[in-house]
């Protein structure tokens, strides 16, 4: 009588997950971040950028700081995953680092705006896109997000009136999200991240077998 054998755990294998956090300003995304990156559930995605260190920023931990003239060069070969001018300075997630973490079944955050997470969206990477589990961190409305930003005194009242309304464009993006959460207090926002992250952990499209 033959015996029939099962798998063990140690015969899976899962490749890492792309998780890509997107907000409008003040719905809470930094200060999720922030939290879930004193955990060591995956490795942070550390963006380029050619503007100049601000007080209290690390090369590596916040941004590796490069030249545009070495940001044109790494734009030209490819390597970034997405990239876009700000305020006159350029930003980028590089791509290979992201793919080599994703091959060896670790998990990446990427903190990144709507139109980064469009990018990423649209990559013709197969891991990529395999990988990714997009979510958009929703606030309940632009009043309850402008008392926020009110709370927090970092912009004055123009300031603030531009962020709302940059706010009430990209809030029109949530459907292109796989998850959205809608923003309550940080320890429900990490709950809720959580909840998506043990979800993504477990579906089965996710593992293999590992070959004998």
């Amino acid at each position: 009588m033959s015996t029939v054998q099962h798998p063990s755990c140690q015969d899976f294998h899962r490749t890492g997950i792309l998780f890509v956090i997107s907000a409008p300003s003040g719905a809470g995304k930094t200060t999720l971040c922030t939290a879930l990156r004193q955990k060591p559930d995956f490795v942070y995605s550390v963006s380029c950028t050619t503007r100049a260190p601000r007080p209290g920023e690390a090369e590596g931990e916040d941004y590796h700081f490069i030249s545009h003239e070495e940001f044109a060069a790494r734009k030209a070969a490819d390597a970034f995953l997405e990239h876009a001018e700000v305020h006159g300075h350029c930003y980028g997630t590089l791509k290979q680092p992201v793919l080599e973490q994703l091959e060896r079944g670790i998990d990446v955050l990427i903190d990144i705006d709507t139109k980064g997470a469009s990018a990423i969206r649209s990559s013709s990477d197969p891991l990529i896109q395999a990988a990714l589990a997009d979510v958009f961190i929703m606030p309940p409305d632009l009043e309850e997000l402008r008392r926020r930003l009110e709370r927090r005194g970092t912009e004055n009242n123009e300031e603030i009136k531009i962020r709302l309304a940059n706010a009430a464009r990209e809030m029109e993006c949530w459907r292109d999200y796989r998850y959205t959460i809608i923003s309550g207090s940080m320890e429900e926002n990490i709950e809720k991240f959580r909840a998506v992250m043990r979800a993504e952990r477990y579906l089965s499209r996710r593992f293999s077998l590992t070959a004998e």
